[in-house]
């Protein structure tokens, strides 16, 4: 049986905000997760159930499901990909969490992925 959305939402939540220095923002009244000033994740509510990321390696694979779309506003243009998580065929959230790391280390210094690299090999 598949989580309730909340629980999903909740979940890719809780997994950016692990990343170093990602802090959640509400700008817009919308639910971000920054790492700096930088976006690196949208995430969206029980009524607009869904999740914005960066994918400049993944984002030709995600845009063959039909859940995933170019993020609006131009974002798509720079390789941001929006995923319907109430959609039938919406991955896993554990390949929706590969895709909030991609989008991390996307945007994220180098000395911050360094320090995830740090963090992963000492697991």
């Amino acid at each position: 049986m598949p989580e309730p959305l909340d629980a999903v939402l909740d979940r890719l939540l809780a997994f950016a905000l692990e990343f170093p220095h990602a802090w959640e923002d509400h700008p817009w009244g919308d639910t971000v997760v920054k790492v700096g000033k930088k976006i690196f994740a949208f995430i969206g509510t029980s009524e607009h159930p869904g999740c914005s990321v960066k994918l400049p390696e993944s984002v030709e694979q995600a845009l063959l499901l039909d859940c995933c779309s170019p993020t609006g506003y131009g974002l798509g243009k720079a390789g941001w990909v929006t995923i319907g998580l109430s959609r039938p065929d919406c991955p896993p959230a554990e390949v929706i969490e590969d895709w909030i790391e991609e989008s991390y280390r996307t945007v994220a210094t180098k000395k911050l992925v360094a320090e995830l690299e740090a963090r992963t090999h000492t697991r």
